[in-house]
């Protein structure tokens, strides 16, 4: 089943034993491909339909394969609910079980599964020539949940923005696939931020997009990136002055600066591979990615958590922290050890 029939189906149909999120072949793909924001939108929308939020705490449990023992998640996928007539247990990560020696507890499961769970296992890929996919194949519904091409992208962008309240023609919705790519982590926040831009306004023009968009995507925030990538801490301050000048909030900016520190991680772990975002936005942020690497990218991103818990929690100035973010970014020193 495709994931989109998976979602239109929910509040109609009646919740099954095992459902297995993974990636498919869409036509004229050379290898299968997996969205993970499709597959997370549906498992959001079976829990609406499945799962009374007052009994949420007792009926639902998610987990990481990587991070706990098959044999531990199998337990509480035989656990008999209490005070909800089904329990829904959420396995991110199930690309683990590939491997049979981790699957065994996953595959005397799948044998006979609880009639009163649901077991919800995300793989971002699969061998289909293995036990655990063929033990899905006999007891699970397979949801195919692959990369959408421009022209699905740009109408799931006409039919989110409408789900907000907007309306956007289709030359503006190709206009913004055509900036954020396919991916749709991507185009759903640039779609977020040109909902934002337009306000109360009901209806989205291209003009919109390219100029909400700019703060993702154009000049000013290119040049914070490209005085962060060359360690240029004066330069990467005075392009932080000219964006809160054009009016950006302190959590605009934030939001910004984790856009641009995501899309260069996605580079940075690409390596010689392309990586699954835009063609322009990779070019603008591959010298960010060089300077930084993987390691140094997750180190970036904890230093914005810190940054954002001090603005939210401690009441210390946000255009000083956003300051202080920034130098901290633009450091040549920012390595493994910065953000302990």
């Amino acid at each position: 089943m495709n994931v989109h029939e998976f979602m239109a189906a929910q509040g109609t149909a009646s919740p099954g034993s095992v459902y297995l999120f993974c990636p498919a072949k869409t036509p004229k793909a050379k290898m299968a491909t997996f969205e993970p924001f499709l597959a997370e939108r549906a498992v959001e929308r079976f829990l609406q339909a499945h799962l009374d939020p007052s009994v949420r705490d007792l009926a639902y449990a998610a987990y990481y394969a990587d991070e706990t023992e098959p044999a531990a998640i199998m337990l509480e996928a035989r656990s008999v609910p209490f005070l909800a007539e089904r329990r829904i247990v959420l396995v991110r990560g199930a690309e683990r079980y590939n491997v049979e020696s981790t699957a065994g507890p996953v595959l005397t499961y799948l044998e006979s599964p609880c009639d009163t769970t649901s077991l919800l296992l995300i793989a971002s890929h699969i061998d289909k020539r293995t036990k655990f996919y063929r033990a899905c194949q006999k007891a699970a519904e397979i949801i195919e949940c692959p990369e959408m091409r421009e022209w699905e992208a740009i109408k799931w962008v006409r039919s989110e923005a409408t789900a907000r309240g907007k309306s956007i023609p289709e030359d503006a919705a190709h206009e913004l696939v055509v900036r954020a790519g396919t991916h749709l982590s991507d185009v759903d926040n640039a779609l977020t931020v040109v909902c934002n831009y337009v306000g109360d306004a009901r209806a989205v023009t291209t003009e919109d997009v390219v100029s909400a968009c700019a703060d993702v995507a154009e000049e000013e925030v290119w040049a914070l990136t490209d005085t962060i990538a060359a360690s240029d801490t004066p330069g990467a301050l005075r392009a932080l002055a000219r964006l809160v000048a054009l009016g950006k909030r302190e959590d605009e900016l934030m939001g910004i600066i984790n856009w641009l520190l995501k899309s260069a991680y996605a580079v940075a772990a690409a390596g010689a591979r392309e990586p699954k975002i835009s063609p322009f936005v990779a070019r603008k942020v591959t010298p960010l990615a060089r300077k930084l690497g993987p390691d140094g990218i997750r180190n970036a991103f904890a230093l914005c958590t810190d940054a954002h818990f001090m603005m939210r929690t401690t009441g210390v100035d946000a255009a000083l922290a956003l300051e202080l973010l920034v130098v901290k970014l633009a450091s040549e020193l920012l390595q493994p050890t910065a953000c302990r």
